[in-house]
């Protein structure tokens, strides 16, 4: 089976397992995952996007305003995934309620007498499908491109912000949005674990984070950058951290538990 039947199969295996008649996703990252990659927000910050959907055991019905029906329908492909497009106005009441009626209902998130199924969703979107660690890797690879290319192109006296900028700049060509773009400079490096970026200069020493994402798949990384010798403070972190990071990778291993991984980085 493709990817889009795959993941069908399995809401009716949820919905078979907890006796419930409708799965409701309204979770920007539920909807992308059922969808094989589209989006439903139009606000980075967005938990819930602009459209919701309702699968029962005979439909598969995609809840929106008209405003994004079009571009949800044709730039996303949802009409050909054979999903019903149920549309209200912006400023009438969503069809949803109605839509649900009397049903035994499940939902990725707080629903009002919806079985919250949060839990179930989360795992079901951990277990990346073949197609899914495709794209995983693209855009691993892609975020990497775009972070050397930001770290490349940094030059001392540069703002945080104008490095944040740098990198936002490089992600977006590449079709990534930055959901998380962390810089810090110099002693801020030390002093902050998520440093925004700020109007600070840069002197020698900088960090940035990016978190990207692309089809509803995130991925994570940080890099470092210095101009000139390397302090053996530096030095020693860098190490340190360095072995953290093989133990974690080492001791991941199918058949392990989270709890046993993180066990064996915190004895390291």
């Amino acid at each position: 089976m493709n990817e889009f039947s795959v993941k069908q199969e399995a809401i009716k295996v949820i919905l078979l397992q907890h006796n419930l008649e409708a799965l409701l996703l309204q979770r920007v990252s539920s909807f992308a995952w059922a969808t094989c990659g589209a989006s439903s927000a139009t606000n980075s910050a967005e938990t819930y996007g602009s459209a919701c959907l309702l699968i029962t055991k005979d439909h598969r019905y995609l809840i929106t305003s008209k405003t994004e029906e079009s571009r949800l329908a044709e730039e996303e492909g949802l009409q050909m995934q054979g999903w019903e497009f149920v549309t209200h106005s912006w400023y009438e009441s969503s069809p949803l309620e109605e839509l649900i009626g009397d049903m035994a209902v499940g939902a990725d998130s707080i629903y009002p007498g919806a079985k919250n199924l949060s839990i179930d969703m989360a795992r079901l979107r951990s277990r990346l499908t073949p197609p899914e660690q495709t794209r995983m890797k693209l855009l691993g690879k892609d975020c990497a491109v775009a972070l050397e290319e930001t770290m490349r192109a940094i030059q001392p006296g540069m703002t945080e912000y104008e490095i944040a900028a740098l990198l936002a700049g490089a992600v977006e060509q590449r079709g990534i949005r930055p959901v998380v773009n962390l810089v810090g400079t110099d002693e801020r490096v030390f002093t902050y674990r998520h440093p925004l970026p700020t109007a600070k200069k840069m002197d020698k020493f900088a960090i940035v984070v990016l978190c990207g994402r692309r089809q509803g798949l995130i991925a994570n990384l940080t890099r470092f950058l210095h101009f000139g010798p390397i302090s053996d403070e530096i030095q020693q972190r860098s190490l340190a951290v360095a072995e953290i990071d093989a133990a974690f990778i080492s001791s991941t291993r199918p058949g392990r538990t989270l709890g046993e991984v993180f066990a064996v980085a915190q004895n390291t």
